[in-house]
């Protein structure tokens, strides 16, 4: 299949592409800067150059695929304060496609998030269902948005597509990630203390992004219309184990930051560190044969890679 793919240089994108190619598909990647093409070009893959906001380009892109794999998120402006207007380019983005693929049962796979399910337990693919996806309220509530526009997705399967969302753990890790690991392991360098929030009992869940990267090919291929998946690895890690194995790696302290201290201490990611939300996939393994084989994050952690330097 021709499988148009946006974010295509990005983390998990660039874990994608090289899945996708393996499998026999052709690949087009989004990329708006002539270094997202070079990162495209270099994994095999056809460019297509445009943004987000190239609306007719997406649907033309789209129209001219036979799927879709929908990974690009304005995260530039979104975590640097306007995540309304990052949650307005995805909708819009999500409406294009729709749009194309209308009434031709072809493959569009979202990425989404888990933040906005029910904390304190294990979630399922069945939860977080409860929200209306043209509810426009939502549209600036942060996490809130992001689940409506997941359902909204959802729903496009009543209008032909075969649609399918991936919701990632907040921690998609691995080797050359820059994200919420290397930026805890950065932090604890820079404070000289290894610190988690509270007791330390706040847990999250895990995926290595190359068994990420396999799950979405295998939703490319197989998922029903209007199926939840979630790539996850471990179902909770708490966080106080996470600053343990930095804290040992780094030779510090590993500390409690009171809940309140949180973003001084941590910066942007203070909010985020006392939130617990485990969740299953059980269901996902039943339903597409998926099977992570990579580590898990704590045995990850301790290869040493995030601790050699930024990991960028």
């Amino acid at each position: 299949m021709r499988i148009f793919v946006t974010g295509a240089s990005g983390w998990i994108g660039s874990a994608v592409v090289p899945e996708l190619i393996a499998a026999g598909h052709d690949v087009v990647g989004l990329a708006r800067s002539d270094a997202s093409a070079a990162v495209v070009t270099a994994a095999g893959a056809e460019v297509h150059r445009g943004t987000l906001d190239d609306l007719d380009g997406l649907r033309k892109a789209a129209a001219a695929s036979d799927g879709v794999i929908h990974l690009a998120f304005k995260h530039d402006i979104a975590f640097t304060g306007d995540f309304a207007g990052a949650l307005q380019a995805d909708r819009r983005a999500v409406e294009a496609f729709g749009e194309a693929l209308a009434g031709s049962d072809r493959p569009f796979v979202l990425a989404s998030g888990m933040a906005g399910l029910v904390p304190g337990r294990v979630n399922t693919e069945r939860d977080g269902h409860d929200i209306d996806p043209y509810d426009t309220v939502h549209i600036a509530a942060g996490p809130e948005g992001r689940r409506a526009i997941a359902e909204l997705t959802l729903s496009l399967a009543s209008r032909g597509i075969r649609t399918s969302i991936l919701r990632l753990p907040p921690t998609v890790y691995g080797a050359g990630d820059a994200g919420f690991m290397a930026t805890l392991v950065d932090v604890a360098r820079s404070k000289g203390v290894s610190g988690y929030v509270g007791d330390g009992s706040a847990r999250w869940p895990t995926v290595h992004r190359l068994d990420a990267a396999h799950l979405f090919r295998l939703a490319l291929e197989n998922a029903p219309a209007g199926s939840t998946l979630h790539p996850v690895t471990d179902e909770g890690v708490p966080l106080r184990a996470v600053a343990e194995v930095i804290g040992r790696h780094l030779d510090v302290p590993v500390v409690s930051i009171a809940p309140e201290d949180a973003v001084a201490h941590f910066g942007w990611l203070g909010d985020f560190l006392a939130y617990d939300c485990p969740a299953s996939s059980t269901l996902t393994r039943e339903l597409m044969g998926w099977q992570p084989t990579r580590p898990g994050l704590i045995d990850d952690l301790e290869k040493g890679h995030y601790f050699h330097g930024r990991t960028a």
